[in-house]
């Protein structure tokens, strides 16, 4: 399904910018290119340029970057959770931290900064997805800007990016501080 009205052009006046207004076109060309159905969400900015947080969608899921041994690699689980990194050391066969934005923002020069889609494999890096997220017919995810999103058929983004599987995410902690 092709999106009409919208310009997917890359755009980058800085190379290590933190902010992309666009979809990255290899994401939308991978999904394309696959035959996929999906459906961009936008949610419209308010007059300060903040956008409005609407309630989150089911099948939300998020992504972290972590470091294994010497390598990277992305890791994919439902939104409210994070790496159990623990978990994550036992089914890699390696050490692992998670990456700090300013070690890994580089390999992702056409996505905003805490919005990458759970594509490893258009960035070159292995994507292993919580078991968890199966649970969902459908996902939805950062397109890579700050106010976009897709939704998608599950079992079209296994075929799509073919991630490793395992059991590693953990309930976030909240912050009892706020």
């Amino acid at each position: 399904m092709r999106v009409a009205n919208i310009s997917y052009r890359y755009v980058m006046s800085n190379r290590f910018s933190s902010y992309n207004p666009e979809i990255p076109a290899r994401l939308i060309s991978c999904l394309n290119d696959s035959g996929a159905r999906y459906e961009i969400l936008h949610e419209p900015s308010g007059p300060s340029g903040y956008s409005q947080r609407l309630p989150a969608p089911a099948g939300l899921i998020g992504t972290a970057v972590v470091r294994a041994g010497k390598h990277r690699v992305l890791a994919v689980m439902p939104s409210p959770y994070s790496v159990d990194l623990k978990r994550f050391a036992k089914l890699i066969g390696d050490p692992v931290s998670l990456e700090a934005a300013d070690d890994f923002k580089w390999l992702f020069p056409d996505c905003a900064l805490g919005a990458i889609p759970p594509f490893g494999n258009l960035y070159g890096l292995p994507t292993y997805v919580d078991r968890s997220v199966a649970r969902n017919q459908e996902i939805v995810f950062s397109a890579g800007t700050s106010t976009d999103s897709i939704r998608l058929a599950y079992v079209t983004y296994t075929e799509i990016v073919k991630p490793l599987f395992g059991r590693f995410s953990a309930k976030a902690h909240e912050d009892l501080a706020s």
